[in-house]
This record gives C-alpha cells, sequence and structure tokens, in this order.
C-alpha cells in the first residue's frame, strides 16, 4: 500500500473515532440538528411529490382528452410500475405506513436507501397515470426512509435511528396535508402509539421545518378549498350523528372488501406479482374512460364535493391498492369521506331544506368521519379537518360523527387497517396494549434456547415416545419454514386414542395461527396465552416474520420471575 493511501486511511479512522467520540459526548445536540435537516430534506421530497403527481398527471390524462389514452395510460403506467417494484423496489409496494412501522417496531428502525428512492419514483409515476391511490402514507415511509438512512449513515445508536423514524414522517405528514399540528398528533397516535412519546420535542419541530418549507415553496395553498361552515339548527347535531354511523359502516365495507381482496391477490404464485398491479390499472382505465374524474389522487373532486359536486370511486381504489400499486389510502378515505358527507347532506336538504347546512358542510364533516374509521385515529380527524377549515365551529358537529363512526368500525373489524396490511405481509406489529412495555418483566427477560423440537414430517406415535421424556408438556413443531405450531401431552394422547397415531404432526397445528409471543411482550401476555392454549411452553418469534425463532418461554420461568414455584404450579394448573 503507498504512503499517500496509508496516510487518506489513517486520517479516516482518526477521523472516525473523533466523530464517534462526539457522538457519545454530544448526541442529544446532533439529534436536535438532524431533526432541522430531516424536517428541511422531508419537505423538499413531499414538495417535489406534489408537483410530479400532479403535473404529470395533468398531461398524461387530461379530462378532454381521448377516452382511450385514460384508458391505456393506467394500465401502462401500473404494469411498468409493477415490474419494477418486483424486479428492483419490493418494499415500496403498497402503502407505506404499516412498512414504516414495521421498520420501527421489527427491524430495527432500518429503511434503506434503495426503498426510499423506488417509493418516490414508483409512486409518483403511479399516480401520475391516473391511479386513485393517495400520496400520504407513501410520503410517510420516504420521510422515515430518509431519517433512517441519515441516522445510521451518521453512525447513530440503534435506539436513537429508531427515535428518527416517527420524526421523518411527522415532517411528511406536516408538508403533504399543510397540517402541521394534525401531522404531530398522528405521528404520535397512529405510528409511535404513544402520546407521550419521549420524541415529542423532535416531531414537533421537525413537523414545523417541513410546513415552513411548503409554505416557502408552494405558498399557503390549502390542500382544499372548503366553504364557510354553519351550525343551522341544534337538530343537525342528530343528522351527523346518522352521517357517523353512515360513516362507520362505509369504513367497514371498505376495510373488509381491501383485506378480502388484498388476500386473494397475495394467494397467487410469487412470478405473478410483477404483472398483478395491472388488474387495478385495467379497473380504473375502463371506469377511466366513461368518467375521468375517478382518475388520480382526486383531491380536486373532493374540492368540488364540499362545495356540491359528486362523485364515487371505492372499487377502483380498493382494487389498485390489493393488486399491488405502489400508493396510500389516506386521500382515498378522505375522498369517499367527502363523497358520502354530500349524499348525507344532499338527502337532508331534501327533506329538512330549512333546517340543516349546505351539503358542502356535510361533505367536510364526512372527511373526517371516513378518516377515523378507516385509519383509526379520530384525534388525528378532528385535529386535521379544523386545521383545513381553520373555524372551531366545525369542531362539535365533527367530534360526534367521528366518535361514531370510530365506535361502529372498531366493532365490527377489531383490527386496524394498517395491523391487518402489516400482518398480511407476516410482521406482527404491536397492539395498544403490547406498546407500553413492562420494563420489570418482559419476555425478553426470561426466554431461553429452544432444546425440544418436533419434527413437522414425525408422526403423533413418535411424538408421544418424545414427549412423554420431555421437561416439559408443550413442544414445538418446526418444518423448513422454522416454527409452525405448539403440541402439547394431551393433544398427542388424544389423537393416537381416536385412531391417528400415523397421523403426521404438520396435520395438527395451524402453521398460520398458532400460540406465540414476542421479545417485547409484558410476561402477563405469555400467562394469558398459555391458559388459552394450555401449554407450559410458547416459542418466541421475530416481528418480522412469525416462523422465525428467537427461543422458547416456560410457565416455570414466568412463575419464577414472579418469585412463585415454578414445577409445582405447573403440574397442577395442567393436572399432571
Amino acid at each position: 500500500m503507498s504512503t499517500g493511501a496509508q496516510a487518506v486511511r489513517g486520517w479516516w479512522r482518526v477521523s472516525s473515532q473523533q466523530w464517534t467520540a462526539i457522538l457519545r459526548e454530544r448526541e442529544e445536540q446532533v439529534f436536535l440538528v438532524l431533526t432541522l435537516v430531516i424536517g428541511a430534506l422531508v419537505g423538499l421530497a413531499v414538495v417535489a411529490f406534489i408537483l410530479l403527481t400532479e403535473r404529470f398527471g395533468a398531461r398524461l390524462y387530461p379530462a378532454a382528452g381521448m377516452g382511450l389514452r385514460r384508458l391505456l395510460v393506467p394500465v401502462a403506467g401500473s404494469l411498468g410500475m409493477g415490474y419494477l417494484l418486483y424486479r428492483y423496489f419490493p418494499d415500496a409496494r403498497g402503502s407505506g405506513v404499516p412498512q414504516t412501522k414495521a421498520a420501527l417496531y421489527a427491524r430495527e428502525g432500518h429503511i434503506s436507501l434503495g426503498t426510499v428512492i423506488g417509493k418516490f419514483f414508483c409512486t409518483s409515476a403511479t399516480l401520475a397515470s391516473g391511479i386513485p391511490l393517495g400520496r400520504e402514507g407513501p410520503a410517510v415511509q420516504v420521510g422515515a426512509g430518509i431519517a433512517s438512512v441519515l441516522g445510521r449513515w451518521l453512525g447513530l445508536r440503534p435506539e436513537k435511528v429508531k427515535a428518527l423514524l416517527p420524526v421523518g414522517a411527522t415532517a411528511a405528514v406536516a408538508a403533504a396535508f399543510n397540517t402541521p399540528l394534525a401531522a404531530v398528533l398522528f405521528s404520535l397516535e397512529e405510528v409511535v402509539g404513544d402520546l407521550h412519546a419521549p420524541v415529542l420535542g423532535s416531531v414537533v419541530l421537525a413537523s414545523a421545518t417541513s410546513w415552513a418549507m411548503l409554505r416557502l415553496l408552494l405558498g399557503n395553498n390549502p390542500l382544499f378549498h372548503v366553504p364557510q361552515y354553519q351550525l343551522v339548527n341544534p337538530a343537525e347535531f342528530g343528522i351527523y350523528a346518522l352521517l357517523g354511523v353512515a360513516g362507520g359502516f362505509v369504513s367497514v365495507a371498505f376495510t373488509k372488501l381491501l383485506l378480502w381482496m388484498r388476500a386473494r391477490f397475495l394467494k397467487f404464485p410469487k412470478k405473478t406479482l410483477w404483472f398483478q398491479p395491472a388488474a387495478g390499472g385495467v379497473m380504473v382505465g375502463i371506469m377511466g374512460w366513461f368518467v375521468p374524474q375517478l382518475l388520480g389522487v382526486g383531491y380536486k373532486h373532493v374540492g368540488d364535493a364540499l362545495n356540491g359536486g359528486m362523485a364515487l370511486k371505492l372499487v377502483a381504489v380498493v382494487t389498485s391498492y390489493a393488486s399491488g400499486n405502489a400508493g396510500g389510502i389516506f386521500g382515498p378515505s378522505l375522498f369517499l369521506g367527502a363523497m358520502l358527507g354530500g349524499v348525507v347532506g344532499n338527502v337532508a336538504n331534501h327533506f329538512f331544506p330549512n333546517t340543516v347546512g349546505t351539503p358542502g358542510a356535510y361533505a367536510l364533516v364526512g372527511m373526517g368521519t371516513a378518516f377515523a374509521g378507516i385509519v383509526r385515529a379520530p384525534m388525528t380527524s378532528v385535529l386535521m379537518i379544523f386545521e383545513i377549515t381553520r373555524d372551531y365551529a366545525v369542531i362539535v358537529p365533527l367530534m360526534i360523527s367521528n366518535l361514531v363512526s370510530f365506535f361502529i368500525s372498531a366493532k365490527l373489524q377489531r383490527k386496524p387497517i394498517y395491523e391487518e396490511l402489516a400482518r398480511q405481509n407476516g410482521i406482527h406489529l404491536p397492539t395498544a396494549e403490547t406498546r407500553q412495555p413492562d420494563a420489570q418483566r418482559q419476555v425478553s427477560q426470561t426466554m431461553r434456547q429452544a432444546t425440544e423440537i418436533l419434527n413437522a414430517e414425525m408422526t403423533v406415535q413418535e411424538a408421544l415416545e418424545r414427549v412423554r421424556s420431555n421437561e416439559y408438556q408443550g413442544c414445538l413443531v418446526c418444518d423448513s419454514r422454522g416454527v409452525i405450531g405448539v403440541v402439547n401431552l394431551q393433544r398427542l394422547r388424544q389423537a393416537a386414542s381416536e385412531g391417528s397415531a400415523g397421523k403426521r404432526l404438520i396435520e395438527l397445528v395451524d402453521a398460520n395461527d398458532f400460540p406465540h409471543v414476542h421479545v417485547d411482550h409484558p410476561l402477563h401476555v405469555a400467562l394469558d396465552r398459555m391458559g388459552a392454549s394450555r401449554l407450559d411452553l410458547l416459542p418466541v418469534v421475530s416481528r418480522a416474520n412469525v416462523h422465525q425463532l428467537r427461543g422458547v418461554v416456560t410457565l416455570q420461568d414466568v412463575l419464577a420471575a414472579y418469585g412463585l414455584a415454578g414445577a409445582e404450579n405447573r403440574d397442577r394448573r395442567f393436572g399432571n
């Protein structure tokens, strides 16, 4: 090696050591400066996102253009982007919010630079070609990805990199919606799941910086031009409650239809992934031939609905998303809500012309109603509509309608849509109950290495002989994918007594739904699941892949963690 090369290498080593020392001593100051940088960069990215999707869309499928053009552009766009997503950017498919939460909870805050680039350009091209999805969800992943890339490039600790993800996500929503306060609340309510998160200060700072960048480059133009809200009669509160009921049912229908259709697409062979998005493109193209207003994000037509116009495109949105196009459900939920509110407003005006306000007022409240029911962020919904209107009078009817919609949606579709979308991808996001860690007693503190594992091809009789000599009553069942279930001695004896001694273990377990826990679960969750499944041993699996075994947690160890005698209690509990 030459003297010059050695000098450069030595300088780089010294510089890296110095930078590491600076990080250790002044990590908080570096984090603060990085927050400002992320806010500015994400603001620039969202502005570019807005300009690309709107200006290219206006050129590619003008409303006054040929009908054939409105058919071919969405098909070609979805087909081309489908190939890019399949070949180069597999993590850029879909909304962006579930992927961001997966990176935060299951991937140590890691979002690659390639995913950021792919998400930006693939979503821009998809939306510009007329696919009626939203840009806010993808902007969230792009913003979080920028934060992740910068944090890792600077050598921050993994905990700090994870803390930067909601910072980038907040900056993205603030610029995409022009609602800095709602962006902060959305990030804490939906992404982090904790309104008292320690990252609150950085989130607020990034939101303000990103919003200022949007104002500087595009001016103070609201996302929608809304009519002045006015409550004509207190009896209208009852109509707004009915709007909440309708919004709740529409939210459930949208969520269930989307999840059902997406599950069907996911069952197709993997080699078909690259042209699956074309199904959405064909659907949108056919509908766009006859109704040009269905093409694109639809914000202009939301504005028309807020001032009296009408349209509906639920099927186009569901097909486009379920088939794998890159785009979010933020914008479509607002669109559907505005259309629903406009319908309710027109019906109310027809029957009670002197008692109710304009249909535009109901369309405005309907936007928040659908958002609260579909996204399950009712507080964000109220604040977002308030920021859009800058009218305090809308708060009360909005709260009434939102809470009714949220209640109905939560009752009829218990799992929020983002959690279910992630689950369909094999990623188990923490629920609201498990997001608050029990620092004293967690599964990670009591788990141990798995020692007894049964092969899925083993027969019941062979498994019985193994389990009888095992210390625990339960045993893991694994195949080439990893862990696929747990069986206990009682279940094996029952199968043998029913004449199924020759049956393979893979036929006794459900690989898609078996008892398990994650390392960040409180111990009481492990106890609850042991009791429900009558097992004294549970697999500890990865949130990113439910079949990836991290270890096991046993009833004996859990009880020992609470200061109880494990073995005796175990035997009494399971009657052995």
